[in-house]
């Protein structure tokens, strides 16, 4: 990252907390609810591994591959929910910026050995501008509508209206959940990594 190894430290210790908070989520709620935690907590963990910093642990070069395949498959596993738009939509987002951050940060491809770590700085990362301000634009306008539903009285539901509540840019939802507080810190948190990251690119 460009701050630096402490950034990067910092990104991942976040996207982990994510993960787990996530992970936590998998145990309660409905089968949805639960399939929709499973792919949260896949999307945290796989941001933290991408986030350490390479000064530290370098990956093989192998490990960008099988990012993009995991991602992928979780990609092809959000497509049909995705078709009916809300949370499911974000998933796929997600999981393709995943897959094309792998991509984009693989040694193969800077010719870098690993230089394109999110940890280790934008230098050697290879990314398509054009596609890469696409993400960087979605994220930024999905962190600014996640913590618009973190102020108070923002995800008040008016009466008769419990459908309401946790909605934001493009119909994502807040969280279902007996805590949809929670739940959407998490999505908030890793949608500023995911940001952050985007700008390694």
């Amino acid at each position: 990252m460009h701050g630096g190894a402490s950034t990067g430290w910092l990104l991942m210790v976040l996207c982990a907390v994510s993960g787990a908070s996530c992970l936590l989520r998998t145990r309660t709620g409905t089968p949805q609810e639960r399939r929709t935690a499973r792919s949260e907590a896949l999307m945290g963990f796989g941001m933290a591994a991408m986030a350490v910093p390479a000064a530290v642990l370098s990956p093989p070069g192998w490990a960008w591959a099988v990012y993009a395949v995991l991602f992928g498959a979780a990609a092809l596993r959000a497509l049909r929910p995705a078709l009916h738009g809300g949370h499911h939509l974000h998933h796929l987002v997600g999981s393709l910026a995943m897959v094309y951050m792998a991509v984009a940060m693989a040694p193969a491809v800077t010719g870098s050995g690993g230089g394109g770590h999110a940890g280790h700085g934008a230098a050697g990362a290879g990314g398509i501008p054009v596609l890469t301000g696409v993400l960087l634009v979605y994220y930024a306008l999905y962190v600014l509508g996640s913590a618009g539903r973190l102020l108070p009285g923002a995800g008040a539901a008016p009466a008769g209206g419990a459908g309401a509540v946790g909605r934001g840019p493009g119909g994502f939802g807040g969280g279902t959940d007996g805590r949809p507080e929670l739940t959407t810190a998490c999505r908030l948190t890793m949608g500023i990594g995911m940001f952050a990251m985007l700008l390694t690119l």
